[in-house]
């Protein structure tokens, strides 16, 4: 393989595995903030199925947190191929490998490199975070004030609740005083899911919070998100944030016996 040092500030390449799943908070000299592969290779996935990427020019992008990308110079901002953290990442001079559990079974992605282009490392520094739009704010301040709202017999414990990946909106305890995290959205989305997911894998790593449940509150929730949402065991709740200011009294629901 053609290692072309002088495409890298850091000097030539030192091929290592960082285990991601154990590390979630390795030194920033350990573990670079972003690093960007552009390289000639052929990328094999097996897990759930089966799939191979011819060889060609591609982008490795590897992020601090364990999540591993791989794009083409197509397909606008979706990758081809990749891995969500934690994963573990294993290098050698023509070969990585990311592996991740999945329950009982693992997914694993093999990129095969004939030849780097250029592979450089980038300090990205503290990101400030993302700031929610105003209804998304004003959400998360009504159902901390009401958080019963969220499920019965719920008290707030701390907004912003903080884990390695992000902070979680909302950290309540319910009547049986166990742990619920709630993660609130103007819109939920399949995107939400997979977030209130990553914070639940990271939550329920402290042996005192492994039974934490979790609940999306929303405005409105899509359906394919409530569906992939209840096949995970999180609650949905939709809010209406006008009644939770008390501008407006609740849709009545008739029973009928």
């Amino acid at each position: 393989m053609v290692n072309d040092a002088r495409a890298s500030p850091t000097g030539p390449t030192r091929w290592r595995s960082i285990d991601t799943e154990r590390r979630p908070s390795a030194p920033a000299d350990s573990l670079p903030r972003v690093r960007l592969i552009v390289a000639r290779c052929e990328v094999r996935y097996t897990g759930r199925l089966t799939a191979v990427l011819p060889e060609a020019l591609r982008l490795l992008m590897l992020k601090a947190d364990g999540s591993f990308m791989v794009h083409a110079d197509s397909g606008g901002f979706k990758p081809s191929n990749w891995m969500t953290a934690p994963t573990v990442i294993e290098e050698e001079p023509d070969r990585i490998v990311v592996r991740k559990r999945a329950g009982a079974t693992e997914d694993r992605l093999e990129i095969l490199i004939s030849e780097v282009v250029s592979d450089t490392t980038h300090d990205m520094g503290e990101a400030a975070a993302l700031e929610k739009d105003g209804v998304e704010r004003d959400l998360q301040e009504a159902l901390a004030a009401a958080p019963t709202h969220c499920g019965e017999g719920f008290r707030l414990v701390r907004r912003e609740w903080p884990t390695d990946i992000g902070p979680v909106d909302l950290m309540c305890r319910d009547g049986e005083d166990e742990w619920i995290a709630v993660e609130i959205k103007r819109v939920a989305t399949i995107d939400a899911v997979e977030q209130l997911t990553r914070y639940l894998d990271r939550i329920r790593l402290d042996p005192a919070m492994a039974g934490c449940r979790g609940v999306l509150a929303a405005q409105a929730i899509k359906p394919q998100a409530r569906v992939l949402a209840e096949a995970r065991g999180l609650g949905c709740v939709e809010v209406d944030l006008a009644v939770l200011r008390g501008e407006r009294e609740p849709d009545l629901t008739l029973f009928v016996a």
